[in-house]
């Protein structure tokens, strides 16, 4: 396989930043918090990262009372035989602070720059700088509704100018430990030859999914959800159908 189309798989992951939960403070205003998550299928904007095969994760962020932080997001990788890097290491630094629109509208500002690299592949080291708005408490109790704009000039190494945009939105479901969870985000690459559709230089995904966070071990939730593209797969092997088609995902994560 050329590596476009290894690459077009890619589409990597930084780490998320709000689903860290826990946290130790010090008088220094210094806080780490982290999580270690196990999923049947490590699948980024739609795009699996690792052959929809099995994937462990691991985040931790260092977190400063004025709002700055920095973390590190690592995982297994697999795009396909061994011309290609196993093993993702994602660097992020970043700020976030509370915006006073109104009495009753404060949404969060995150701004973060992410530095994607992959040990032993220095070529397929790309950036990415993100803006993200988050509203809580919109329609119901404890709802969260995101705004995430991803920006990137040298796209996953040789693809140019890159957008993402991405609406979330996410709602417990009272007091019984279920929630939803769903996503919708367009793409748009410089460069066709970056998708895993040759003919195609944006794309649609999604997420649909419920979690559950167990009471009994505090920091644990599982989420079983549905994820896919809109990307033409006419032309591909079974195999590679597989990494973009609509599939089922399983996590279990735990943060600390």
């Amino acid at each position: 396989m050329i590596k476009p189309v290894i690459l077009s798989v890619m589409l990597t992951t930084m780490a998320t930043h709000s689903a860290v939960a826990t946290e130790t403070g010090h008088s220094s205003g210094l806080s780490l918090s982290g999580s270690a998550a196990l999923t049947t299928d490590y699948r980024f904007r739609g795009l699996s990262q690792s052959r929809n095969d099995p994937a462990v994760q691991g985040t931790f962020v260092l977190s400063h009372d004025s709002g700055l932080y920095g973390g590190i997001f690592a995982a297994n990788t697999d795009f396909g035989g061994s011309t290609s890097p196993h093993f993702e290491f994602t660097s992020y630094i970043g700020y976030n602070t509370a915006l006073n629109w109104s009495e009753k509208v404060k949404p969060t500002l995150d701004l973060s720059y992410n530095r994607f690299s992959y040990p032993g592949w220095s070529d397929w080291a790309w950036h990415e700088f993100s803006a993200r708005l988050t509203f809580d408490n919109v329609f119901l109790g404890k709802d969260s509704l995101l705004t995430n704009i991803n920006y990137s000039d040298d796209y996953i190494g040789f693809a140019g100018n890159a957008w993402n945009f991405t609406l979330g939105y996410s709602v417990p479901l009272a007091e019984t430990g279920f929630g939803l969870t769903s996503s919708i985000g367009y793409s748009i690459i410089q460069d066709k030859g970056a998708l895993i559709d040759l003919n195609a230089d944006n794309y649609i995904d999604w997420k649909l999914g419920v979690n559950y966070q167990f009471k009994t071990l505090e920091g644990l939730t599982a989420e079983l959800s549905a994820v896919g593209t809109n990307l033409n797969t006419d032309q591909l092997s079974k195999s590679e159908k597989r990494t973009v088609a609509n599939g089922a995902i399983f996590s279990l994560t735990k943060a600390f």
